[in-house]
């Protein structure tokens, strides 16, 4: 990619964020956190996991 192709598209995508109301910058930032993986299974896997929502669904 060319400089002047990233300073356009880095523009173009800084007015798109700016140009957005408040709220729904909010809203989207929102939607961004509650699909991220949880803690247990970004540093560990999907073993572990397991067994630490197993464990935790057993003591309820």
């Amino acid at each position: 990619m060319k400089t002047n192709d990233y300073i356009k598209y880095m523009t173009q995508t800084i007015v798109k964020y700016v140009d957005q109301p408040k709220d729904e910058r909010r809203r989207i930032r929102l939607e961004k956190k509650q699909r991220k993986a949880s803690f247990w299974y970004r540093w560990f896997g999907i073993l572990p996991y397991i067994l630490y929502s197993e464990i935790k669904r057993g003591r309820k």
